[in-house]
């Protein structure tokens, strides 16, 4: 080579392992990089419904994210909220798959408008997990609980509660979850199973998981019923009980069972001070921990048939291998030896001094 063309080759050069180091840069950039799908080829996204239900944010997402670093300490979780918007949460699905993570594990906040979303990211190659509520499409694994067994419990604990005030004319209001999440159904058909002729469901209508239209509605219930008329009310989840128990509260209506259902510290709370009389406990860390196992499964192309046993079929019709996890109800008698054994609260996070004296009687100080 002469030595004009060796001075021209040196700017070539030079300018070509800048491009190069630059493109590796860009390989590596932060967190909002869209990346391709070999940069993401460890990546595992999780999408939550909504951050109104304290569980998901406060327990599932951690305990998600622990369990995929402790199984796999290279991969990587790609986090949404969909905030209770159908909408949002499909364009979350969609980003998912653009920033090329390998499975998906998502808590539907709509089962039914979710499917195209997830058939879409399933054409190219995403394997998919239902999280506590069974999305509809081609889903690889769900794992939750048996959510009419929830029912069942919420419906006895009310039975219990009432106990010889549970007759075929006490009059029961039914507050009941939102019928775009098909957990709601099964929670309903549950308490239906176990309340149905033994009580008066007097009053029925959805809370859409919202406390405040769920205390519309229970506002709504003693006006057409009466305040002295009502026996009970049954309330699919903590949230909404918490609604529900402000608006009986402000009605001047005490001592009536309540129930609910995730076991929040709020609820737990009310459980010690006897404005709310049961919830259902759903053991977050094994339900997160399950989801987590079977995305690792997933994503490294192992079978899943050990962690999902079962099988159910979703509202598209899909057959989907399940793991199905078993509920506990909660009263005042088992605080210590659920959600404190558990190590979910200890007793002076439930015991605040607002509850010290309810606390001591109940025997958790």
């Amino acid at each position: 080579m002469n030595t004009l063309m060796r001075r021209a080759a040196v700017p070539v050069l030079v300018s070509a392992l800048a491009l190069t180091a630059a493109a590796c840069g860009k390989a590596g950039d932060d967190d909002n990089d869209s990346g391709s799908s070999d940069s993401g080829s460890k990546s595992i996204g999780l999408l939550l419904p909504d951050n109104v239900t304290e569980r998901y944010e406060k327990f599932d997402k951690p305990y998600f994210e622990a369990k995929v670093k402790e199984l796999c300490s290279d991969c990587k979780v790609e986090y949404a909220n969909a905030a209770a918007d159908a909408n949002k949460q499909a364009q979350q699905v969609s980003t998912m798959v653009t920033k090329g993570v390998k499975v998906i594990v998502i808590s539907a906040q709509d089962s039914a408008a979710i499917k195209s979303s997830i058939q879409s990211a399933v054409d190219k190659g995403v394997k998919v997990v239902a999280y506590d509520r069974l999305a509809q499409g081609p889903v690889s694994a769900y794992v939750s609980f048996d959510n009419v067994k929830v029912g069942e419990l919420q419906g006895q604990a009310l039975l219990d509660a009432l106990g010889s005030k549970a007759t075929a004319k006490s009059k029961v209001v039914m507050i009941n979850g939102d019928d775009a999440d098909p957990n709601a159904a099964q929670f309903k058909e549950g308490a239906h199973k176990t309340l149905d002729g033994k009580v008066d469901i007097a009053y029925e209508q959805s809370g859409l998981w919202k406390d405040t239209v769920a205390a519309e509605k229970m506002s709504a219930a003693i006006t057409q019923l009466g305040a002295k008329n009502i026996a009970g009310v049954y309330a699919a989840n903590d949230g909404m009980a918490g609604g529900i128990a402000n608006t009986l509260k402000g009605a001047g209506i005490g001592d009536i069972p309540l129930t609910g259902q995730d076991a929040e510290l709020a609820a737990i709370q009310r459980i010690v001070a006897g404005t709310q009389s049961a919830t259902v406990y759903k053991a977050y860390k094994p339900e997160a921990d399950t989801a987590a196992e079977l995305a690792i499964s997933l994503l490294e192309g192992k079978d899943i048939k050990s962690i999902a046993a079962t099988e159910v079929t979703s509202g598209s019709g899909n057959k989907v291998p399940a793991s199905l996890l078993t509920p506990v109800s909660v009263t005042v008698d088992n605080i210590k030896d659920t959600v404190i054994k558990d190590k979910l609260y200890t007793a002076d996070q439930i015991c605040t001094a607002a509850y010290a004296a309810a606390c001591k009687k109940a025997g958790l100080q």
